[in-house]
């Protein structure tokens, strides 16, 4: 597959790895590209830049996204790349994390993408096509450290990204899931270089490189895409020996602690 000719939605698209996705699918000839963002600045300066159309919501809104992505189906015609970026990393542990807090990622990270997909994949089954990229996590996969509700809400997105590739791949719908170790973007902020983010956060990778895989995999219609083949030996070490990578798991916790307090 090709975005060439293609109407692309990308949520979280007006900054990080939604930035990088709108511009390089405008550069590689997509027919129309549409930054979903909640940041209004970020959602039209990209659009103005590239050529592409903003729209400013917040995607935890069913509503508002459900009539949103109809209008654009009304507008542009069928969307035939969905690309469910956007997502918020708030919070830490369960005893004091607001329940609000949860439920705000739970909305973002999750299910939004549930939202878009019960707008645009009824049209997509209709025409025996479509393709849905999800951007989760390393941390869905594996975890993460301090932040709860977001290794949480980022296993969510992991499975229903597998589901759906289970489910609706024989009819025509592909299915991607994006799962990043660390990237430079605004939600690591200036932590992208410090000690903690080479430990707990694996090599950074910028948004550009991010968007260039995402691309590389819609063309080889392959599901998992990871930023570094690092990640691929992490997963295999966990799944091959759970025990010991808690325990690895464990020691990184007590030196992230460690580093906090000084």
């Amino acid at each position: 597959m090709r975005v060439e000719n293609k109407v692309c939605v990308v949520t979280g698209g007006g900054s990080g790895i939604g930035k990088a996705l709108c511009e390089r699918f405008a550069a590689d000839g997509a027919r129309s590209v549409v930054v979903v963002d909640r940041n209004a600045d970020g959602a039209r300066a990209v659009a103005d830049a590239i050529g592409g159309r903003a729209e400013v919501i917040d995607v935890g809104s069913e509503a508002d996204l459900t009539a949103m992505l109809g209008q654009l189906e009304d507008d542009l015609g069928p969307i035939e790349v969905l690309c469910n970026n956007a997502g918020i990393a708030t919070g830490g542990d369960p005893l004091t994390t607001p329940i609000e807090e949860w439920q705000r990622q739970w909305d973002i990270n999750v299910m939004s993408h549930v939202y878009a997909i019960r707008a645009v994949l009824p049209s997509m089954l209709a025409r025996g096509e479509g393709h849905i990229q999800h951007t989760a996590s390393m941390a869905g996969i594996l975890t993460s450290h301090g932040n709860a509700p977001y290794a949480t809400s980022k296993h969510a997105v992991v499975g229903l990204a597998e589901w759906m590739s289970i489910t609706y791949h024989d009819a025509g719908i592909r299915t991607y899931l994006l799962a990043p170790l660390g990237v430079r973007t605004p939600m690591l902020g200036d932590a992208a270089d410090s000690e903690w983010a080479r430990a707990a956060a694996g090599p950074i990778a910028e948004p550009e490189d991010v968007a260039q895989l995402v691309v590389d995999a819609f063309a080889e219609e392959r599901f998992l895409i990871l930023t570094n083949p690092i990640a691929q030996d992490w997963m295999e070490f966990k799944t091959n020996d759970p025990e010991k990578w808690l325990t690895g798991m464990r020691r990184l916790q007590a030196r992230i602690v460690a580093a906090d307090q000084g």
